[in-house]
């Protein structure tokens, strides 16, 4: 039936599903188990999110499956395409996807530390930053006592590496 036929209330919204976090086509999907774990909580938390839905209306009841569907959806793709990093089996001397790296900023002497994780679980306020970023891409294959630089706007920030574990 042509949609030109069916009254304006009939017509269902669609729900607007924030995209995951950015990887590149064809980037192979790598995970920590702990980001393996947190993938497979939240689509625990979609399911039982979906279980709950209840409204006395039946068009909002609707929307609200096919939002929670849809992020089920790219959360399954995610989970599918995932590749867990077994750390044990990194060189622990240096730099590879799951370190956590200590590094001292050259002129100020500020220590940070970082850890390398999939683009899911990346979270810079806990200190953990997609090895697809530019300070992983240049950590990678490093060892302690290199200095990296971070080329920023108008600056360039030198790093040296201090310590490499995998935990």
């Amino acid at each position: 039936m042509s949609r030109g036929f069916v009254k304006e209330d009939d017509q269902e919204e669609v729900p607007i599903v924030p995209q995951r976090a950015y990887l590149p086509e064809g980037v192979p999907n790598f995970v920590t188990r702990t980001g393996m774990e947190q993938l497979l909580a939240e689509k625990e938390a979609l399911i039982r999110e979906k279980d709950n839905v209840g409204s006395s209306n039946e068009n909002e009841k609707r929307i609200a499956l096919n939002y929670i569907n849809a992020k089920l959806q790219l959360l399954n793709n995610r989970i599918a395409d995932a590749r867990v990093v077994d750390l044990t089996e990194q060189p622990q001397n240096e730099i590879r996807f799951g370190a956590t790296v200590t590094l001292k900023t050259e002129v100020s002497g500020k220590t940070q530390i970082f850890q390398i994780t999939g683009v899911d679980e990346a979270n810079i306020a806990r200190g953990k930053i997609s090895f697809i970023s530019p300070l992983a891409k240049a950590l990678i294959n490093k060892k302690v006592g290199d200095t990296i630089v971070l080329k920023r706007d108008r600056e360039e920030i030198i790093y040296v590496i201090m310590d490499i574990t995998y935990s």
